[in-house]
């Protein structure tokens, strides 16, 4: 079973330096998903039992990249109407500090509801419009990325990872919400504490930004049409933990029960408008701008550890890393840090498969793996799906990021992850005292 494993590895390489060579990494994970259970089934021989796992795999991973194609799908359907511009015309501050902790905060909050990547393509590129001079603005985006990796990471709905736990029955979402939320917090608090009390004479002072008053462009849409479409949008992401756990149905049909009604309405609410004006704003229009290449990375990927799984390969690395390493806190901060380098979805999936038996819902393992993997990223501009795409809407260097960010994202994952161990601790003193008075 070497093979699957050589070839896994590639697929990772081509994956992670998919700019140097050019290549999608959704066909890189596309390629490397078949090949790896084309092998399997070769070399293990049983045609009926390969069919058997790989079919219980895809009735898993569809859950998955049904439910991501949902809320993408609403995402795009809020945008199409400008409902983000609700939000954004209500920032009227020239204070770059105040400035700072606006956009911080929205940016945490609003991953929280929606998803950290889109949440950081709205805010960055309403950074364009506050912040004129672009070295000025890098500092913002910065900050942007780190609050947005924090605030998704506390929500099934806010970080992939995190939706990949939940859906996979690793984690609840009352249990996450109460447990991930502080930790979270302090991550995204303690890199804004340090830039806003920074006193500094050099460029890199936030004291000296030039802020320049919003311009907001002619939008088609009503401020109507925008309030409803954001109002609908936004609840019918939220309403899908709670149709969950009101029905125990899977995730994928709350988020598609939201979507059915949003489209009902905005088709009501453009019928009488002529052919041209309502294919603007219809969900065909949203579905043809959802981005399919990452729905396909996700399920090239996620093939690719179900044949690692169902290889043994999965199980003897997880023994491997018990016997190594032996603390599961230190696993999984160290798994944070390499989804700074290499991406957090194969390494969760890996996770998730290796210790699906160990570990039961709702166990500090996941938690503190939701926690690491959805903030970890954050280190590095490439970490995350956030820096990524501020990598691309504002050609941030990576070695920029390294030198101006990299330290602050650190202090806020290292801090996040403090204040977990904390609070276990104190939870685990309550229990403790809680049996001594239960014995008397």
């Amino acid at each position: 079973m070497i093979w699957i494993v050589a070839i896994f590895v590639i697929g990772y390489l081509f994956i992670t330096l998919e700019h140097t060579f050019h290549i999608n990494k959704a066909a890189s994970a596309l390629l490397a998903g078949v090949l790896c259970w084309t092998i399997y089934a070769t070399q293990l021989g049983d045609v009926h039992l390969v069919n058997e796992q790989l079919m219980h795999h895809l009735s898993e991973i569809s859950g998955i990249l049904f439910f991501l194609l949902g809320a993408m799908t609403i995402v795009e359907i809020i945008d199409l109407h400008d409902g983000f511009e609700v939000i954004i015309s209500r920032i009227r501050t020239r204070c770059s500090k105040k400035l700072l902790w606006i956009l911080g905060g929205l940016a945490f909050v609003l991953s929280a509801i929606l998803d950290n990547l889109t949440t950081t393509i709205v805010l960055v590129s309403l950074l364009r419009k506050l912040v004129p001079q672009r070295d000025q603005r890098l500092f913002y985006a910065g900050m942007v990325i780190i609050a947005a990796n924090a605030g998704g990471a506390f929500t099934p709905i806010g970080d992939v990872t995190t939706t990949m736990l939940w859906i996979g029955g690793q984690i609840t979402t009352e249990n996450i919400v109460q447990t991930l939320f502080f930790p979270s917090l302090a991550c995204f608090i303690f890199p804004m504490l340090y830039l806003t009390f920074k006193r500094s004479s050099s460029s890199n002072s936030l004291q000296a930004l030039d802020v320049a008053p919003v311009e907001h462009s002619k939008l088609d849409s009503t401020p109507f049409e925008r309030k409803l479409v954001l109002g609908l949008g936004v609840a019918a992401l939220v309403f899908v933990p709670i149709f969950k756990y009101l029905t125990h149905l899977p995730p994928y049909m709350g988020i598609l029960l939201g979507l059915g009604i949003l489209w009902v309405v905005i088709e009501l609410v453009h019928h009488k408008k002529a052919e041209e004006e309502k294919t603007k704003f219809s969900v065909l229009t949203a579905l043809k701008k959802v981005d399919s290449a990452t729905v396909l990375f996700f399920l090239g990927i996620l093939l690719s550890i179900g044949a690692l799984q169902s290889a043994g390969q999965l199980a003897i690395m997880a023994n491997v890393l018990d016997a190594q390493i032996g603390n599961f806190y230190a696993i999984n901060f160290l798994v944070g840090l390499l989804s700074a380098v290499v991406d957090n979805v194969p390494l969760v999936a890996a996770m998730m498969r290796m210790y699906h038996v160990e570990y039961p819902t709702d166990h500090a393992f996941w938690e503190f793996l939701a926690y690491c993997a959805g903030t970890g990223g954050s280190v590095l501009i490439i970490g995350s799906a956030a820096g990524v795409a501020a990598m691309g809407l504002e050609k941030i260097n990576f070695m920029w990021y390294l030198r101006k960010m990299s330290g602050l994202a650190l202090i806020g994952y290292i801090a996040g992850a403090l204040v977990f161990l904390l609070q276990q601790q104190v939870v685990s003193n309550k229990a403790t005292i809680m049996q001594i008075f239960v014995i008397n």
